[in-house]
Order: structure tokens, then sequence, then C-alpha cells
């Protein structure tokens, strides 16, 4: 019988880059992966806020560096990635975090404007920065990319054609990616949560998400950005090596619910 493996469950020393890391779930993830050891990238368009929570986490002695970037930008996307690695001698973990709320009719006259927006910043800089960062990952003893979609890519909504169409394709980057990037051990997941205590819920009222989670949801609240960004550091973890190609709601129980 071969001996029990001792597989790390922290990824301490390792090097994450998160992006949309200044609000939000990516904060959350920012914090959660510093709290565990990690080096933290925290990158966001709104360079100032990146700065404010990479502040956050040096001021408990942990280790982040800030990084303003428009992931719908490929020149900057390849320009930080690199930046990143070169500053912390390496990197690890990629977290595709960044999005925006996208929610508009089919016929309304914005439609193609939003559409290509939506795409461009929550599916094409997906990808952009897997590629940007694979030279890096390669090189990696624990390379991870973990997607950030939605639910929305199980289940839509109405209005939110262009951000449903966006999440689904992040699935299948996900699972695509997961089979090429295999040989290479580099493992490929994707969370989708369900809903979220964010700044995108926060022109929801509070009585409306109280119904729509009694209503939708196992558990009957709102999820907190640090439940998935939790999963996410699980995904990450050198004891998941044998987990790639997943997608992972973290939503409540709203998609286990017919009724």
């Amino acid at each position: 019988m071969p001996d029990f493996k001792e597989l790390s469950r922290s990824v301490a020393g390792l090097t994450v880059l998160v992006t949309g890391a200044a609000s939000g779930m990516g904060r959350a993830t920012a914090r959660v992966f510093a709290a565990d050891g990690a080096n933290v990238a925290v990158t966001d368009v709104a360079g100032e806020g990146a700065q404010a929570v990479a502040a956050e986490i040096t001021a408990k002695g942990q280790i982040a560096k800030a990084w303003a970037l428009d992931v719908a930008s490929p020149d900057e996307v390849r320009a930080v990635v690199d930046d990143v690695a070169a500053q912390f001698g390496g990197l690890d973990i990629v977290v595709n975090n960044a999005g925006i709320s996208v929610r508009l009719a089919i016929d309304d006259d914005g439609y193609d404007e939003a559409w290509a927006k939506g795409l461009a910043v929550m599916l094409t800089a997906h990808q952009r920065v897997i590629r940007a960062a694979l030279p890096h990952l390669r090189k990696s003893k624990c390379p991870r990319i973990v997607n950030i979609a939605s639910t929305e890519a199980l289940g839509a909504t109405a209005l939110h054609s262009a951000y449903s169409v966006a999440k689904a394709g992040v699935t299948g980057l996900t699972r695509s990616l997961a089979v090429e990037l295999g040989r290479d051990g580099i493992t490929v997941n994707c969370i989708c949560p369900g809903p979220i205590t964010t700044g995108m819920t926060d022109r929801i009222s509070a009585e409306h998400k109280a119904v729509y989670a009694r209503r939708r949801t196992a558990l009957g609240r709102y999820g907190d950005p640090e439940e998935v960004a939790h999963m996410t550091l699980s995904l990450c973890l050198p004891a998941a090596s044998f987990l790639t190609g997943a997608v992972i709601p973290v939503d409540g129980g709203l998609m286990a619910r017919n009724a």
C-alpha cells in the first residue's frame, strides 16, 4: 500500500494576481489570500481603489502591491502581468474576477455597445490575462487559474443577455483550457457566484433582496464576498492538484432549488 501523501492546504509564499480587486469579491479574494500568506497583486481599473486594498493588506503585516489595470487593454494586461512576475519573482495563481454590470433589453439602441463592452471585460480579458500569464505559470510548482463567472451562465434573467453570454463563455473557456493546459499541470476552474452582497447589488433594496433570497435560495439569504473568496482559495491550494475543469456554483443553493 502506498504511503499517505501529505498535501499542503496553504498558499503561503505563492503569488496571486487578482483582477477587479478594488472592491466586492475581488477585494475579499485579495484579503483572504494575503491572510493565508500569499503575495498578492491587487489590480483594478480603479488604481486608487487597488492602492487602498493593498494598503489594508500591508497594514496587517501581509504582502501586497497594487497596479492600475484596465483588463480590456491588451497592452496593459501584458505589461502588468509581466511586472507582477518581475516584482514578486514569479506568478503562481491567476484569479480572473474583473466584471461589470450589463443590464439592457435586446432592442435597446445601446445594446451593441453594451454587448461589446461586456464581452471585452468579462470574457476576452480572461483569455488575455491567461495568455500573458502562461509563461510564468509554466514555471510554477503550483499553477492555478480561477475564472469568476456567475449563475447567470447557468440560468438566465431577462435583460441580462449580454452579461449571461459573457459568463457562459467563461465556463466554456474554463473547460477548454483545463483540457488544453492539463499536461502542463495547470488547473483551470470556474466559480459561479449567485446573489452576493457587493457594489453591483447595492442598487437593489434590502427588502427586495430579502424576498428574493427567501424565494430563490436554499439558505434564504444573500452571500458575502468572503464566502466566494474562500472557495477561490480552496481551488488554488496545492492539495487541489487533481481538480480541474470544474464549474462550481457558490449560490446558497439557488441552482439546486426548484420551488
